[in-house]
C-alpha cells in the first residue's frame, strides 16, 4: 500500500475481533446435526437416523451471552477407503477441526463409548485444540452407563445434553465460553435511549407455558420419593417399599395439575460417595445428578423425624449450584405430634443451613396419606415463576440508586467504588450484572448486601440469584461511544 493511499484512510479504526469457530465432530448418527440446529436456531442441517446424511461442512452462527460464535456441522468421522465419498467426508471433518478454535466432541450416551469414539477421540486430542466432551441423548434412562463411560476418553468431564429435547444446552454453552476464554458480555446501551426491559420474545413465554414443567424429586434413600410421585400421579407407577435403593434410575412421568402439564423425575436416593459401592448405585447417583441438571424445579424430600442431615444439605447445595428453583417437602408429617413446633424448628434449620438461598418454601406433606400435595404443587409453580422472573432495567436502576443511598460502596485505595448501571441479561435463574469501577476490589460482603437487597425489593425468595460485577464501558461513563 502506498503512503499516499494510506494517508486517505481513517487514522485508527479498531479491527473487529475474529469470530470464534466451534466444530461439532463425532462418529455418524450421534446427533451432531440436531445439536447444530439447536445452537443456530435453524433447521439448516438435515436430521435422520440414517448415518452419513451430512456430507459437507455447514456453518451457522450462535449467539450466547453477548458473543457470536461460528458453529460448523461436520460429517461423521468414520474409517473409509481412500478416495471414497466417506473418505472425502472424513477429510472435510479433519479440515474443520484444523480451522476450529474449539471442538465439541459428541458421543451417544445411549450407545456408550464405542471403538470408533475412542479412535476419533485420539484424533481430536492430537489436534491440540480445546475440546468439550458432549454426552448427547442423555435424557434416556439407559444413558447413565454411557455418560459414566465417557470419562475414559480422556477428554475431560462430559456435559450431559439432549439436543433433541433442548436440555442441558445452557450448561454446554457456558462450558464453551469458558473453554474459549470468553466471559459473558452485554450489548452496549444507547445513553439517549430510555431504559427499558430486555424483553423475552413474545412467543417464548407461550412456548414455555405449553411445555411440561420439569420437576425432580430428590433426597436420601428411603425418604419416600417414589411414594410421593405415586401420590401425585394417582397411581402406583413406581415400585415402593421400606428397602433403601429400590429406585435404580431416574424415571419420568407426566401428569396434569390445574391445567398445566408437569413432568416428574423420581430419582435414586443420593448417598455420600463413600457409601456408594455397587456399580448400579454409582450409575443411579449420576442419573439423579443428571435429573437435577435437567430439572427446572428441584423438590428436596426430607424425613420429618430426621430432617436436613448432612446428605440433605449436600443435595440442596448441588441444586443451588446448578441454579435450579428449589422447594423442600417434609415427608411423613402425619407421624409428628407437635407439628407447629417441628415446622418452626425445620424452617430455622433451613434458614441457617441454606443461607445462600433465603426464603425457600418448606411444605409439610404425607406421601402415604396423600396430604399437603396441593400446597406442595402451589409452592413448585411459585418457585418456577420466580425462577423465570425478569425485572425491567428501569426498575433495577431505581433500586440501585436507593440501595447505594442506604449503604454506599466502600473505598478502595482512598477512592470510593462507583456502581453506575445494572441490568438483567438472563433468567432461569435470575442473573444480574452491574457495571462499576474497580470491580475486583469490591468486598464480597457488599456484593452480598446488594444481592439480598435486590432479592427483597423484587420478591425473589427461594431461588439462586447470580449477581456479577463487570469492569469496562457502560452507558453512563464519560466518553462512552456506541460501537
Amino acid at each position: 500500500m502506498s503512503p499516499t493511499k494510506a494517508s486517505t484512510e481513517p487514522a485508527s479504526r479498531p479491527a473487529s475481533p475474529p469470530i470464534p469457530t466451534v466444530a461439532i465432530v463425532g462418529r455418524p448418527n450421534v446427533g451432531k446435526s440436531t445439536l447444530f440446529n439447536r445452537l443456530t436456531h435453524t433447521r439448516a442441517a438435515l436430521v435422520s437416523d440414517l448415518p452419513g446424511l451430512t456430507r459437507d461442512r455447514r456453518d451457522g452462527e450462535a449467539n450466547f451471552e453477548g458473543h457470536v460464535l461460528r458453529i460448523t456441522d461436520t460429517a461423521g468421522l468414520e474409517e473409509a477407503t481412500r478416495g471414497s465419498i466417506a473418505d472425502r467426508m472424513r477429510q472435510q471433518t479433519l479440515a474443520a477441526i484444523e480451522m476450529a478454535d474449539l471442538v465439541l466432541f459428541v458421543i451417544d450416551a445411549k450407545d456408550g463409548v464405542t471403538a470408533a469414539d475412542e479412535a476419533f477421540g485420539r484424533i481430536a486430542r492430537q489436534s491440540g485444540k480445546p475440546i468439550v466432551l458432549v454426552a448427547n441423548k442423555s435424557e434416556a434412562r439407559s444413558s447413565a452407563a454411557g455418560f459414566y463411560e465417557a470419562y475414559k476418553l480422556g477428554l475431560g468431564e462430559p456435559v450431559a445434553i439432549s439436543a433433541e429435547h433442548g436440555e442441558g444446552l445452557g450448561d454446554l454453552m457456558i462450558d464453551v465460553l469458558n473453554a474459549l476464554g470468553l466471559k459473558p458480555i452485554l450489548r452496549q446501551k444507547d445513553p439517549h435511549a430510555e431504559l427499558a426491559e430486555e424483553a423475552v420474545p413474545e412467543d417464548e413465554d407461550t412456548l414455555r407455558s405449553h411445555r411440561p414443567l420439569r420437576v425432580a424429586i430428590v433426597g436420601r434413600p428411603n425418604a419416600g420419593k417414589s411414594t410421593l410421585v405415586n401420590a401425585l400421579l394417582g397411581e402406583d407407577r413406581m415400585i415402593t417399599g421400606p428397602e433403601p435403593g429400590l429406585t435404580r434410575d431416574s424415571v419420568s412421568s407426566d401428569f396434569e395439575w390445574k391445567g398445566r402439564t408437569v413432568r416428574l423425575f423420581d430419582t435414586a436416593g443420593l448417598r455420600r460417595k463413600a457409601k456408594i459401592t455397587e456399580l448400579a448405585e454409582k450409575l443411579s447417583a449420576s442419573d439423579a445428578v443428571r435429573a437435577i441438571r435437567f430439572a427446572e424445579v428441584v423438590v428436596l424430600l426430607v424425613d420429618a423425624e430426621h430432617p436436613l442431615e448432612h446428605q440433605d444439605l449436600t443435595i440442596g447445595q448441588l441444586a443451588t449450584d446448578e441454579g435450579r428453583a428449589f422447594v423442600i417437602a417434609v415427608n411423613k408429617w402425619d407421624l409428628i405430634e407437635d407439628k407447629q413446633k417441628r415446622l418452626k424448628e425445620i424452617r430455622e434449620m433451613v434458614a441457617m443451613s441454606l443461607a445462600q438461598v433465603p426464603g425457600v418454601a418448606v411444605v409439610p406433606v404425607s406421601a402415604l396419606g396423600e396430604s399437603g400435595l396441593d400446597k406442595l404443587m402451589m409452592a413448585v409453580f411459585k418457585a418456577a415463576e420466580t425462577w423465570n422472573r425478569r425485572v425491567s432495567t428501569a426498575d433495577l436502576n431505581r433500586w440501585l440508586a436507593e440501595a447505594l443511598a442506604r449503604h454506599a460502596p466502600p473505598a478502595s485505595a482512598g477512592r470510593r467504588i462507583k456502581i453506575r448501571y445494572v441490568t438483567q441479561p438472563s433468567t432461569r435463574p435470575p442473573t444480574f450484572v452491574a457495571f462499576c469501577q474497580k470491580a475486583d476490589d469490591m468486598p464480597k460482603s457488599y456484593l452480598k448486601y446488594l444481592t439480598n437487597s435486590l432479592r427483597d425489593a423484587f420478591g425473589l425468595p427461594g431461588v439462586p440469584i447470580r449477581f456479577n460485577l463487570r469492569k469496562g464501558e457502560n452507558p453512563f461513563e464519560k466518553g462512552w461511544r456506541r460501537k
